[in-house]
């Protein structure tokens, strides 16, 4: 199964940005959507997919955090 995660835009370089992953930075190509610092996209293997509301990707990161717990027997 492929997975894609939530994150905020910090900087753009191009078709290249930094974005936030709860506190991890990572490079990502944003050559898809026309993302913005401050914007959220939804990111699958280096690539963001998709931009999204900030309430759309804080809800996806508490679902990934719930689930995350129930695999590591904390939920």
């Amino acid at each position: 199964m492929c997975v894609a995660y939530p994150g905020k835009i910090v900087s753009t370089d191009g078709k290249r940005a930094k974005v936030d992953f709860s506190g991890s930075l990572a490079d990502v190509n944003v050559s898809m959507v026309d993302g913005k610092v401050g914007d959220y996209v939804l990111v699958h293997a280096g690539l963001a997919l998709q931009k999204m509301e900030k309430g759309e990707a804080e809800s996806l990161r508490v679902l990934f955090g719930e689930l995350r717990g129930s695999i590591h027997g904390r939920g």
